[in-house]
């Protein structure tokens, strides 16, 4: 039993069925019992590993020495009670065939010769002769024929490939891919498998049969073109006719096989099959020359051994020569194999005169048939097709973008010069002068005016009046309430809630209506920097005058308006902005007048129109205002703080605020003697208007800021310590050194501590009745100062003095001072007040009970109300230009400011070129290799952030204009849609359109990115629609964030969150389930894939390993980096979803909440 399966390892490579087979023979043996458990725990030890594991392998070399010994002891117990198995005779040689693509390893290689051969267990019983010694090339006695290596570590020849047996001088059949499973050749000549030629079959004819042979398994390729490759093999009859004849029957027949990487070859004679003689090259080289109509191989190797089979033809045999001799010590080299086609010729000196002397040829003539089983990647002269690189489109794209560029700059240059409008005299023009005469003066009146803002009255009881052809002045100091007057009476959105009546021509008009017959200017001034003075009041013109005035009445309008504000002479000069060359402040201030004064308004309102101005400048921009109203009969309103005495001589209606009350309201001209009657006049020297707003001021001082006099009575005394005054002061002294008064006021003794300041207020502010002259301290008799300086508690300390503190400062609990309520009840009691509730009744009294409209119970109320019903007759109003003219207008209007300011737009320009020329260059030709699919990658992932933090730029397409927006559409310029729409056209078009285009165009090409013009068109596609779902995500950011800071950093968050879920940082299918759908959110990530989908779909990669060039589909990449290969056109649907719907967000918050809150 263990015999059968031995001689089953020795013609079959042992696997696990073997052994389990020898495991069941073993239990059913008649074994010595005391052997049976080593057997058998070895057998069970050899199962353990994996048949086809390399430990295996050598554990079967290992343990078959073991249990032959084994077997030999169990035969000689069998032996003894007579039952003994047939000697075993084992085939001396068997080859396991070396991988052409690997190096030869000795121990795995060379052909298994049974050690045991001749042990006693493989003799007879009965044989008692002495047994051999067994083979071991180490000892003198053996040795290995061709050439084979001899291995120290077991005494046996490492044998080439188709040769086995001991000595390696039996040639092996079945095929290479046998490796050792390759049978000995048993008869005269080996039947060879299909797809193998040869003695040996080592030479291939098929391409099939490579495919074992090659490490992928697949696209063996059998190459029979001569030149070596790792390990050629060839098949080689003998042409030389005179060889022929000599040996008559037999075929004289060559094998020659060489090893590029030893640099070695082996040369086989065979006569009919059988073996003559062998050589071994050493040294060789390998070179092809490649001609026109052939290819020439050569083969030379300096040394050659070689060595006759003794016995054999040409070496002993009988009836033939004999050339051991020769071969042995002639046959030296330097030999050579040269082959044209399948004509060989195989050369060495000291044979070519050998056969020549005997068969009269030069050298052995053959003709030989080559193979080697390659990858078909490494077939010499195979190389992939190198990708064409397409100049044409090269050169087209580049010469294209700069001729683009060429004509933007010129168009720039010639768009952005100045030009000049025309002269500058004024003609007559019905139209214009139509829209001048053709209004309903306007009487604006107010009653009872009410502001709060959360549970704070801001303004209380206002009233007040002024008629067409007048100019009323809103004055009061910093926090009067001004500004919310102006506010409320111009019909503006306020914060808080507003009651009272405002009244035009004694109606209440819808804010729509009123809006349209008004202008307001804001006190700080808002235009386009890079519009000159004429354009922008051109602008306002075409967008407010009515539809029905020609394009030439509303330039002769804006000529006109010009003219009478004195700029007429700047019309060509831009508005400019800080850092850079402008117009004047008070020439902004008479533009942005002239802004509103363009569409002739019944009322103009004005928030403090001199602010920022000189005296000089600040009186024109007043007298403009003036001749305006008295000239054209127009109704003007602003407010002022601190006018010139000149200035104050225009007004005609004056209203006081102190503290959101109303300290005067009627005629300015009567303000004076108003306040010279209730104890305020004001001191010769004074500006009448400057001692007002300092006597308001003066009125509202809270308590605490007495405590300043305090402290500096006490700072006084420290000095008057340190100074040596102690004690209490002379009373007389202090009267004598009393500084006299002002005339006309009542002066009053210093007292220690009094600041010039205080004194001044004292004498300023404090009431004096007007009945009682003025008297001076010489009229006061020296009892009652005495009596005065009695009633002092100490020196220093006036009583008087704190009584007139205590009426201007009131109690500390009250809602204003007791000096303020003096004010305001002198006022409402006053003649001036009636007089205005007069003037506000008789405006009421001329409109008929149906005019007045209730609102909210409250008659002619405001109170945040919507009035649905209005008169028409009181104002008069025209159409606005439609949708569509006013979208015209303002792309015009930021069309010429992008050109004018073609910094942005032409560095975005310069920026999408020069870096399409550097990636173009950087990434030129990419590979169709792994390789390259890391830079197609990377390319595109550089390109999106690029264009991604390039888009920043939108942050500033509205931020910029935030304020002018809100104003504009404040005073009626536009709808929100017609501006929005002219905005994002004209940022989308030439800054996030044009450069992707350009960049595309120049770098596809370049880049050698995939050939055709679908690809090429779906390519520019993706960078357009994701440059632009960017630049929404930033525009939505940028309304929606008022602060510009705080926009740009949450739009960095937006695109360092998109780009960490596009695919390249992060492995898509490696994100956890509960956060997968985060990439959904990510336009990189549909922008990525695009790209990456259009590029490698039907792309071929090759990755080289182990020297082979495996190919790969871009269709397997893109799968394991978690991409989906069919979804392009969901991926560009997802990114125009994304876009229109940031569009979409941002105008809904443009429409509902960018609006003007005061």
């Amino acid at each position: 039993t263990f015999s059968s399966f031995l001689s089953t390892y020795k013609t079959k490579q042992p696997n696990h069925s073997n052994w389990s087979q020898f495991l069941r023979h073993l239990d059913t043996s008649a074994y010595h019992e005391s052997l049976l458990p080593y057997i058998h725990n070895l057998a069970l030890f050899a199962m353990s590993f994996p048949s086809a594991s390399r430990s295996r392998r050598r554990l079967d070399y290992a343990v078959l020495p073991i249990l032959l010994l084994l077997h030999a002891t169990v035969s000689s117990a069998v032996q003894q009670n007579q039952v003994g198995p047939d000697p075993l005779l084992f085939p001396n040689d068997i080859s396991i065939f070396p991988h052409p693509f690997h190096r030869r390893d000795g121990s795995a290689v060379t052909a298994l010769s049974n050690p045991f051969v001749d042990s006693p267990s493989y003799r007879s019983a009965n044989d008692d002769k002495e047994c051999p010694p067994c083979f071991n090339c180490m000892l003198p006695a053996f040795q290995c024929t061709q050439f084979a290596n001899c291995s120290e570590y077991d005494g046996k020849c490492h044998c080439p490939a188709g040769f086995g047996g001991d000595d390696c001088s039996k040639p092996l059949c079945g095929a290479l891919p046998d490796g050792r499973d390759r049978k000995p050749r048993q008869g005269t000549e080996c039947d060879c498998p299909e797809g193998w030629e040869g003695i040996n079959c080592n030479v291939c004819t098929m391409d099939k049969v490579c495919d074992p042979m090659v490490v992928t398994g697949q696209n063996g390729t059998c190459y029979r073109g001569g030149v070596t490759v790792f390990e050629n093999h060839q098949m080689c009859n003998v042409t030389n006719r005179k060889i022929i004849d000599t040996l008559g029957g037999p075929l004289p027949q060559v094998t020659f096989s060489c090893s590029k990487r030893d640099e070695t070859c082996d040369f086989q004679f065979w006569i009919d099959q059988v073996e003559s003689f062998y050589c071994h090259l050493d040294t060789c080289t390998f070179e092809q020359e490649i001609l026109y109509d052939k290819n020439i191989t050569k083969y030379a190797c300096p040394t050659i051994n070689c060595k006759c089979i003794p016995g054999e033809m040409l070496c002993g045999k009988d009836g033939s020569i004999d050339i051991s001799d020769m071969l042995t010590d002639e046959i030296k080299g330097p030999a050579s194999f040269r082959c044209d086609g399948h004509n060989c010729a195989f050369s060495e000196p000291a044979m070519d005169d050998l056969i020549l002397s005997v068969f009269g040829d030069e050298s052995i003539f053959l003709s030989c048939n080559a193979g080697e089983c390659l990858h078909y990647t490494m077939v010499p002269g195979f190389e992939r097709p190198e990708r064409p690189t397409n100049w044409i489109m090269i050169f087209i794209g580049i010469s294209a973008v700069f001729i683009f560029l060429a004509a933007t700059g010129v168009g720039v240059w010639y768009l952005a010069r100045e030009r000049k409008t025309g002269a500058g005299y004024i003609c007559i023009d019905d139209e214009a002068g139509k829209l001048m005469a053709d209004h309903i003066p306007a009487t604006l009146t107010f009653e009872s005016v009410v502001y709060t803002v959360a549970d704070k009255t801001i303004l209380s009881n206002v009233q007040g009046f002024v008629k067409s052809g007048q100019v009323m002045a809103i004055m009061g100091a910093s926090g009067a309430g001004k500004t919310s007057l102006l506010d409320i009476l111009a019909r503006r959105q306020k914060k808080g809630i507003v009651n009272g009546d405002i009244l035009v021509n004694g109606h209440v008009v819808a804010d729509e209506e009123f809006k349209r017959v008004i202008g307001y200017v804001d006190q700080e001034d808002t235009m386009i920097p890079t519009l000159t003075v004429y354009e922008t009041i051109l602008y306002s013109a075409l967008l407010r005058l009515p539809k029905s005035m020609s394009y030439e009445a509303k330039k002769y309008r804006v000529m006109e308006t010009m003219h009478e504000l004195g700029i007429l002479a700047i019309k060509d000069s831009r508005i400019g902005q800080p850092g850079s060359r402008s117009i004047s402040g008070g020439e902004k201030r008479r533009v942005s007048i002239a802004c509103e004064l363009v569409t002739s308004p019944s009322i103009l309102f004005l928030d403090e129109p001199t602010s920022g101005l000189d005296a000089y400048n600040a009186y024109n921009v007043v007298e403009c205002l003036v001749t305006l109203a008295r000239n054209y009969n127009r109704t003007v309103v602003f407010t002022i703080h601190q006018p010139r005495s000149n200035i104050v001589a225009l007004f005609d209606q004056l209203v006081l605020l102190a503290k959101g009350y109303v300290v005067y309201s009627g005629e300015a001209t009567r303000c004076q003697s108003y306040f010279e009657s209730i104890g305020h006049p004001c001191p010769p020297g004074f500006n009448i208007a400057d001692y007002l707003v300092d006597l308001t001021m003066h009125a509202i001082r809270p308590k605490d800021y007495a405590a300043e006099f305090e402290e500096e009575d006490e700072d006084n005394e420290l000095l008057d310590a340190e100074a040596g005054v102690v004690g209490e002061r002379d009373p007389e002294q202090a009267l004598s050194t009393a500084p006299a008064g002002t005339d006309g006021a009542r002066p009053h003794p210093m007292r220690r501590g009094r600041s010039l300041r205080q004194e001044q207020e004292e004498l300023l502010f404090t009431p004096h009745p007007a009945q009682h002259p003025a008297q001076s301290e010489e009229g006061e008799d020296v009892e009652a100062r005495e009596r005065r300086l009695r009633g002092r508690g100490e020196v220093g300390v006036d009583v008087e003095g704190q009584e007139d503190r205590e009426l201007r400062e009131g109690s500390a609990g009250g809602e204003m001072s007791a000096h303020l309520k003096m004010l305001v009840d002198s006022y409402t009691i006053s003649e001036i007040a009636a007089g205005v509730k007069n003037e506000i009744e008789g405006a009421l009294s001329s409109v008929t009970p149906e005019d007045n409209l209730t609102v909210n119970g409250t008659p002619n109320g405001m109170a945040n109300s919507t009035i649905n019903s209005i008169n028409t007759k009181v104002v008069s109003s025209h159409e606005r230009p439609s949708w569509f003219t006013q979208l015209a207008i303002l792309s015009d209007r930021t069309f010429k400011n992008l050109y004018r300011s073609p910094m942005l737009m032409l560095t975005h320009y310069a920026t999408a070129v020069f870096l399409a020329l550097f990636c173009g260059a950087l990434f030129y030709k990419v590979e169709n290799t792994i390789a390259g699919f890391q830079n197609r990658m990377g390319v595109f992932f550089f390109i999106e952030a690029l264009f991604a933090f390039g888009c920043l730029t939108s942050l500033q397409v509205f931020a910029v204009e935030r304020i002018l927006f809100v104003r504009e559409r404040a005073n009626g310029y536009y709808q929100p849609f017609t501006y929005f729409l002219s905005k994002v056209v004209f940022d989308i078009i030439p800054l996030r359109v044009v450069p992707p285009l350009m960049m595309g165009v120049i770098i596809y090409h370049m880049i050698g990115l995939v050939d055709g013009t679908s690809e090429f068109l779906k390519f520019l596609l993706v960078l357009v629609l994701f440059n632009l779902t960017a630049a929404a995500v930033c525009l939505c950011a940028g309304i929606i964030i008022r602060d510009q800071s705080v926009a740009m950093f949450i739009c960095t968050l937006l695109m360092l969150f998109s780009m960490l879920f596009a695919g390249l940082l992060l492995n898509k299918d490696s994100v956890p389930a509960y956060l997968g759908w985060l990439k959904n959110l990510s336009f990189f990530n549909y922008a990525l894939e695009a790209l990456l989908v259009n590029e490698l779909v039907y792309l071929q990669l090759t990755e080289v390993r182990f020297g082979l060039n495996i190919d790969v589909p871009g269709a397997t990449i893109l799968s394991t980096f978690g991409f989906n290969a069919r979804a392009y056109w969901p991926d560009v649907t997802k990114l125009g979803i994304m876009f229109i719907t940031f569009l979409l967000i941002s105008f809904v918050w443009l429409q509902i909440f960018v609006k003007e809150r005061r």
